[in-house]
């Protein structure tokens, strides 16, 4: 397997996950920022352009964090970043799900919007200005809502490190990058993340 890794959070998840479960995976970097996602050998392997990518030893390609994630349990279940039952895996699921749509989405939109416009303007349709500040807001507001729902756990799905605290990490982390920091009144994310990347995983 071949993994095609970049700089920023997506990748990190990977990464973060892979190191979890103790796999080592043969990296390719592609350049981001000068846009190498979107032209020659890549682009024409994931016609999104989107990174990470995983690709097989039989040339298929897999694209989207959680899926590659999805896979790797597949073919290491050892260690499980989704879940060893069906409700854990239901459960790990239901809050990637809101963790993504809810505070990735928002957060990501924005910053593209606005710090990263000038790299974007070019390859997208982005926001104006005035809508993206709406969304960072959204996505503070998201995160004072996950505060109040996971008191009392020691990470997001309960006493179990999973594939949503490793998303929830790497664009908690990017959020306080790109000015979209933890809110100040947040004490059990504050807590949360000092534990998560307490983690020997956090620095693949």
């Amino acid at each position: 397997m071949k993994l095609y890794d970049s700089i920023g959070p997506n990748p990190r998840v990977v990464r973060i996950a892979a190191a979890e479960k103790g796999l080592v995976l043969d990296k390719v970097t592609v350049d981001l920022m000068g846009g190498e996602n979107r032209r020659g050998d890549y682009f024409a392997k994931v016609p999104t352009g989107g990174l990470p990518a995983l690709e097989l030893d039989d040339g298929t390609i897999i694209t989207e964090i959680t899926t590659i994630v999805e896979y790797l349990d597949e073919i290491a279940p050892a260690l499980p970043m989704i879940g060893a039952t069906p409700e854990e895996r239901a459960i790990t699921r239901m809050w990637v799900r809101r963790i993504d749509l809810m505070i990735v989405e928002p957060m990501t939109t924005s910053f593209r919007a606005v710090e990263g416009r000038q790299l974007f303007a070019s390859r997208m349709t982005l926001l104006s200005v005035e809508a993206a500040t709406e969304l960072k807001a959204i996505a503070q507001e998201k995160l004072r809502w996950l505060e109040a729902q996971l008191q009392g756990r020691t990470w997001v799905c309960g006493d179990r490190f999973s594939l949503a605290d490793i998303l929830l990490l790497a664009f908690v982390e990017f959020g306080t990058q790109v000015g979209q920091p933890l809110p100040a009144d947040t004490p059990w994310l504050a807590a949360w993340h000092a534990r998560a990347a307490a983690r020997p995983s956090a620095a693949a």
